[in-house]
């Protein structure tokens, strides 16, 4: 007759083994800093010079493309509404969560002390590769985070991702609307965010987005840089003490 011990070695070695859940799991790829190509490493270079010239930086804004429009369809209204408080646009064509996190590691939040950030990332994770919700809102979540950590004292005004495609069905608006409610919930314990979401500015009464306000259905041109400001200018002169 066997051994009970042998007979329980035997029972144990007979039973698969599972690997943990945890260990599986693909990583996220919105939480991994990576940097770009030749242009985007030279506009880098350039908001770095930019930060290390400015003798104050009370606003910065952050984002991809649409933030980076502020230098073009959005430049007039930018003038007019945000001047005076010596902003810094650090806004990149294409961006998605994880390149502004290598940005941040690489010295774009050095060197001076905003005290409002403004934050508007996540539409090219979902348009890129049809991310899910959730990882849009991690990378999002790490970028707010990693700034509060550089610089604790800022006011963070992170702004929902905005609408995209022309009806509430569109895939990828669902997509952004589900980071958003995720950002909406997960932002109210922080006292430092203000989660602000001023997407029905840019959409009519049924959700559509017209083509007079985005022409591609993702990009703002002059009236949708000018809805942009309007609705966010007082929320950032409250945050400004003003």
């Amino acid at each position: 007759m066997r051994c009970f011990a042998c007979l329980m070695l035997s029972l144990v070695l007979a039973v698969p083994a599972f690997a943990d859940d945890t260990a599986t799991k693909e990583p996220i790829e919105a939480l991994k800093p990576v940097p770009r190509g030749d242009w985007w490493v030279k506009r880098h270079e350039q908001k770095l010079k930019a930060i290390e010239d400015a003798d104050k930086i009370d606003v910065v804004f952050i984002g991809d493309s649409i933030t980076h429009g502020w230098e073009g369809a959005g430049k007039k209204t930018w003038d007019e509404n945000f001047s005076a408080w010596s902003p810094l646009n650090l806004g990149y064509g294409g961006d998605r969560t994880e390149h502004v996190l290598w940005r941040f590691e690489h010295g774009e939040l050095d060197g001076y002390e905003p005290k409002v950030a403004v934050i508007m990332i996540g539409t090219n994770n979902t348009g890129h590769r049809k991310e899910k919700s959730e990882d849009t809102a991690a990378g999002v979540t790490a970028i707010v985070e990693k700034l509060h950590e550089k610089h604790p004292e800022t006011k963070v005004l992170l702004l929902a991702i905005f609408p995209r495609g022309a009806k509430t069905e569109d895939q990828l608006r669902k997509l952004n609307d589900g980071a958003n409610a995720i950002l909406e919930k997960s932002m109210k314990d922080k006292d430092y965010v203000t989660f602000l979401n001023i997407n029905d500015v840019f959409l009519t009464e049924d959700g559509t987005l017209p083509k007079e306000i985005m022409p591609d259905l993702l990009h703002p041109k002059e009236k949708g840089y000018q809805l942009w400001a309007d609705a966010v200018t007082p929320k950032i002169k409250e945050l400004l003490g003003e």
